[in-house]
């Protein structure tokens, strides 16, 4: 089973080289279907890897596959890495991403046509299956340099993603910029993971995993220079891609891309990519306490401060964003203080709960799309074109649908979606029995036992969470229909629907993957992550549910829903009024600004890059070197030369010599023959008889010897 692992990362690269030369040619259901068969297939591939290792008696396997850099002490080959670590994340991976190639098929049959452009269909599942291929490499690596191809891969495919609908947004350019962010920002961490690299190679001589870690722990220092700049450089690379303080600016921006991308950028692929890279890593952050300090405390602020952001945001997707952003500060925070289990198990439920909430918000945005298109449908059932007839979309404006201030009223339009929708919001609250009550207690209880003011920012940040996602239930759910849109709106397709069932089924039970010690109690299934994750991991504490803990932070979580209801539970009523936050003032301002951060980057980065590289542009490279330096230093200097050569060497020498010289030779004899050509007859008759009398004295003097 293990010689299969190629055929995880095969399988997408044959979906997408077929639907990138014949895809046009199967139709959408046959490009759909290719892609999805292509992840699905994959998906087998790990399940196999899973079933192998349990018949291995959960031993890692390394899979060589070729020689791929071979250099003097460098020998790094193109190899697979099996274990319980990375397997998790292939499941992880193509599951999850399995169900959202399956859902896009429906999400995007309505957004080529939403966006003018159905042709662009098959593109959009050739990048979708590039970034499932690019994951699978960054996970099944057994390096680091090859680790890094899928990390720049998946950079890569974000970028294309993000801005696949590159020329819409603000000005026509708005979405352009989104995945420029993306690309500019992941820009930083990959060159602190580069140099991460060079440290790893320069200090162990090598880039293999199993190489560096075995003499990492023969190493008996803690905190050893080279070791915190190693870790603390990882750590700058998974702030990177996981979006944490202070690079976690791109990942809101990443909404421009379709609602699919947004969850697979999310919850199974590049975000939860600094979680698996620092905790692949665990040998070199345990020599290292001081980055291991670090890394929790960069992830505890990273979610207090995202989750106060979600709460003033209008953009469904937008607050799920900074969710992300949340929920990943609470996995970094965990494996920051040496609690990799919980942070993996975060990163699993995770993963099911907010491609839950990302695809729902898709279907809520799909209703939305399709009640503003259904406005106008009365006019063309009576034989009215749009020219002829006014319809309501040409009298009124039409309204965002991602704006939760234009929806309300959703509950009785979308008889699936709500209760999914409730699942996915009632799992990130952290709701007993949902998989995020499980996942983020099991983060909790260790912050209690090691960092207490690890535990209060993560504790402060499970209240903003239920909130925030109590007002967007409400606000979405509730209420009057705030806009025609939303009065129109209608289900998705069971395309759409039925990936949102499993998700919610998994969102429901993905905590019996690492249920703790209960009263004493060793459950069936009990700590079965724990277990797993140890063969990799080493020995890992088993977790026992702390009633305490768990206490507080339901009681928090079902009083921030509580708050969240009584303050939005009939408001706002219609799409103008304003939000009930915003009496808060400047408060609810800072908080719907995001602090300012992009703000403040603009000032201190974007407007003096701007004016360095307008300076650079017009004065150094335009006015110094073009006009001055090119057009007088070089371009004088040049004439000069081209003078003298002219004037005295060509005139005064070569011509000189060429036509000078030559030419007063040939005139003097020219002269001298002129003498003899008068034009007068006897003259010529004169020569001739001079001529004949010379040559008959010659004859005669010869003959006469």
């Amino acid at each position: 089973m293990f010689n299969l692992i190629p055929l995880l990362i095969i399988f997408p690269l044959i979906g997408l080289v077929i639907n990138l030369f014949w895809g046009k040619q199967f139709g959408e259901k046959g490009v759909g279907a290719i892609a999805s068969g292509a992840a699905g297939l994959s998906f087998v591939i790990a399940v196999l890897q899973l079933v192998g290792l349990i018949n291995n008696s959960f031993e890692s396997v390394t899979v060589p596959l070729a020689d791929w850099i071979v250099i003097d002490k460098l020998n790094i080959p193109w190899a697979f890495q099996i274990d319980t670590l990375s397997v998790t994340m292939m499941l992880v991976v193509t599951g999850v991403g399995t169900l959202i190639h399956i859902y896009a098929i429906g999400y995007m049959h309505g957004d080529v046509r939403h966006n003018g452009d159905p042709a662009r269909f098959p593109r959009f599942f050739v990048y979708l299956n590039l970034f499932l291929a690019a994951m699978l490499i960054l996970v099944t690596g057994n390096n680091y340099l090859m680790m890094f191809v899928g990390w720049e891969g998946v950079g890569l495919c974000s970028y294309l993603l993000i801005g696949f609908w590159f020329e819409k947004g603000e000005n026509n350019v708005g979405n352009a910029r989104a995945g420029r962010k993306a690309f500019v920002v992941n820009r930083i961490g990959d060159w602190a993971m580069l140099l991460a690299m060079f440290l790893i190679f320069v200090t162990f001589g090598s880039l293999t995993f199993n190489e560096v870690f075995h003499q990492a722990e023969e190493m008996s220092a803690l905190n050893s220079p080279v070791i915190v700049a190693i870790t603390l450089l990882l750590l700058v690379g998974a702030a990177g891609k996981s979006a944490q303080v202070p690079l976690y600016v791109w990942l809101p921006d990443a909404m421009a891309g379709p609602t699919p991308v947004s969850a697979l950028i999310h919850a199974a692929t590049m975000v939860t990519a600094g979680i698996y890279m620092i905790t692949r890593s665990h040998v070199l952050f345990f020599h290292a306490p001081i980055s291991q300090n670090a890394v929790a405390l960069v992830g505890a602020i990273t979610a207090l401060f995202a989750a106060t952001i979600a709460v003033g945001q209008f953009d469904i997707k937008k607050v799920l964003a900074y969710s992300t952003i949340s929920q990943l500060g609470f996995m970094v925070a965990a494996i920051g203080m040496g609690a990799y289990v919980a942070g993996m198990f975060h990163l699993i439920t995770h993963a099911f709960f907010k491609a839950l909430l990302f695809l729902s918000a898709g279907s809520v945005i799909h209703a939305m799309e399709h009640g503003e298109h259904a406005r106008h449908e009365p006019a063309e059932a009576h034989g009215h074109s749009a020219h002829n007839q006014p319809s309501a979309i040409s009298n009124q404006q039409s309204s965002d649908p991602q704006d939760m201030r234009n929806m309300g009223g959703l509950w009785t339009k979308l008889p699936i979606t709500k209760w999914v929708y409730l699942i996915g919001a009632l799992a990130l609250a952290g709701i007993f029995p949902f998989a995020g009550f499980w996942s983020k207690d099991e983060i909790l209880l260790d912050a209690s036992k090691h960092n207490p003011l690890i535990y209060l920012l993560l504790t402060i940040a499970a209240f903003f969470t239920a909130f925030y996602m109590g007002r967007q239930i409400l606000m979405i759910f509730f209420g009057q229909p705030r806009t025609e849109a939303a009065k129109h709106a209608a289900e998705s397709p069971r395309v759409m629907t039925y990936p949102l069932i499993a998700l919610a089924v998994l969102s429901v039970l993905g905590g019996a993957l690492n249920l703790p010690t209960i009263f004493g109690m060793h459950l069936p299934g009990g700590h079965a992550l724990t277990e797993w994750l140890g063969h990799t991991l080493g020995e890992v504490e088993a977790g026992e549910l702390d009633l305490i803990v768990a206490g507080i932070s339901t009681v928090l979580a079902l009083g921030a829903l509580a708050l969240s209801y009584a303050i939005y539970r009939n408001k706002p009523a219609t799409a103008e009024e304003r939000d009930p936050l915003q009496a808060l003032g400047p408060l609810f301002i800072a908080l719907n600004r995001k602090w300012w951060v992009d703000e403040f980057y603009d000032f201190i980065l974007l407007r003096p890059y701007n004016w360095l590289a307008q300076f650079t542009a017009n004065v150094i490279d335009w006015r110094f070197w073009h006009d001055w330096f090119h057009d007088q230093v070089i371009g004088g200097l040049f004439n000069i030369f081209a003078r003298g050569l002219a004037q005295g060497v060509d005139l005064g020498g070569v011509d000189l010599i060429i036509s000078g010289l030559p030419a007063a030779i040939s005139r003097g004899i020219a002269s001298s023959f002129r003498r003899l050509q008068t034009g007068y007859v006897r003259n010529y008759a004169l020569g001739v008889f001079v001529g004949v009398v010379g040559v008959l004295g010659y004859f005669l003097l010869t003959g006469l010897r």
